[in-house]
């Protein structure tokens, strides 16, 4: 029996909130190790490797140089650069470089997933002229790959996966505390959700660079993905038609992080946007295409693109919480009749977690110290995840500046490095 009028509501929602808690925290310890892998060491696919880029003057030339010096044989892959209306000379920069330039005008489709989508049409009408590709990977203008990113690719295409994702690193993690409290974020993503689920049969998801999908899939399905995170909109497509996305841990690319709490709120809530854009599109399909192909991993896919409304419920009863410390009982707090075993695991968890990966990582006493600040870069995300909501459906890209350029090398030697 409820004791309170209020319970109708703040029971169910603390049973939700209690239940997703425990989804992510077990899933989240599936990424505390590695599989063991035999892998494929001979080259045999064939790359487009593709950089979408708008006004990236001051980053694209040591990315260029970074990948047409990959260890994987220069006849099996071509670079391509999308100068996508751009106002500065990037197209003349990467031509130097020694990319192949498809300079693109477009005023009304400006998103990035516009760009590709355009860009892959250019590739299949080359198959005309005798010229194919087993796979396309994609990067931003802001990135460096690891030398052996292609060989991984390589490895996963051999063994028969589709759509692939490589390890999301941070080229400049010790810049700023913004910037060093992101990386730790996509760290521990990396292994709390992209490992994990890869360890258990799920799916990951992609996450904007550092991907590789066939052409064979791009083909079949199409590309389709549009919106403000396009990289999400492909990976529940793509789920729905029975697709998975795996994980190459080991296929590592560094991407520049925001150096400002500006950007850093900027960027995130283009993200909030565009997946509130893909829940509110994808659930239902998912939800139906989860029953008809009894197929858990898209079940999976529903609860991913629900985290933001999780967020939601859980700042709503937080703010219910404190009113009721302050006003005396006003609904029943479940969490006080659970074991209390069950609790101190969950609070240990969230902070051992986060430090056994900075472990993992090897990072450098640096990140250490910004995990002080890391609780700042989680809760903010509560203001923009109802700005997103609420802007869900503005469609406008927001450029993000990269200007942190540096080669391979010298990232590789930056002092405090940790890998």
């Amino acid at each position: 029996m409820f004791n309170y009028p209020l319970d109708v509501v703040m029971v169910p929602l603390q049973i939700i909130l209690f239940l997703f808690t425990m989804y992510f925290f077990i899933i989240g310890f599936c990424g505390m190790w590695r599989k063991s892998e035999k892998k494929f060491t001979t080259p045999q696919k064939k790359f487009a490797v593709i950089v979408a880029a708008h006004n990236e003057s001051a980053v694209i030339a040591p990315l260029i140089k970074n990948l047409l010096s990959l260890k994987y044989p220069r006849e099996l892959y071509d670079v391509y650069v999308i100068a996508d209306n751009c106002h500065d000379n990037t197209a003349e920069i990467a031509e130097k470089a020694g990319a192949i330039v498809c300079v693109r005008v477009d005023k009304e489709k400006k998103s990035k997933g516009f760009a590709l989508e355009w860009m892959f049409e250019k590739i299949f009408a080359m198959e005309q002229d005798g010229k194919f590709y087993d796979a396309v990977c994609i990067f931003d203008a802001d990135n460096l790959v690891h030398p052996n990113f292609l060989m991984e690719m390589n490895n996963r295409l051999l063994k028969g996966d589709k759509i692939i994702q490589g390890f999301l690193d941070a080229k400049n993690p010790y810049d700023t505390w913004v910037s060093g409290t992101f990386a730790i974020a996509f760290w521990i993503i990396d292994h709390v959700s992209h490992l994990a689920k890869t360890n258990i049969g799920l799916s990951a998801v992609l996450g904007g660079t550092g991907m590789c999908i066939t052409v064979d899939v791009l083909k079949r399905h199409g590309w389709r993905a549009t919106c403000l995170t396009e990289d999400m909109e492909f990976t529940m497509k793509s789920l729905a038609e029975g697709l998975k996305t795996t994980w190459a841990h080991d296929a590592v690319v560094y991407d520049e992080k925001p150096l400002t709490f500006k950007q850093s709120w900027t960027q995130r809530k283009r993200w909030a946007q565009g997946q509130f854009d893909v829940a509110h599109r994808f659930i239902p399909k998912l939800i139906v295409e989860g029953w008809r192909q009894k197929d858990i991993r898209i079940w999976d896919g529903c609860i991913y693109l629900l985290q933001p409304h999780f967020l939601m419920l859980s700042a709503f009863f937080m703010v219910i919480s404190y009113i009721q410390l302050a006003t005396g009982p006003i609904f029943t707090n479940i969490y006080s009749v659970m074991p209390s075993q069950i609790m101190t695991a969950i609070m240990i968890g969230q902070y051992l977690l986060p430090m056994i990966i900075l472990i993992k990582v090897r990072a450098k006493i640096k990140s250490w110290f910004y995990m002080l600040l890391y609780p700042i870069f989680i809760y903010t995300w509560i203001p923009i995840i109802f700005l997103g909501f609420i802007h869900r459906n503005e469609h406008e890209w927001a450029h993000t500046k990269h200007t942190r350029s540096m080669s391979y090398d010298d990232m590789k030697n930056f002092e405090g490095r940790g890998d």
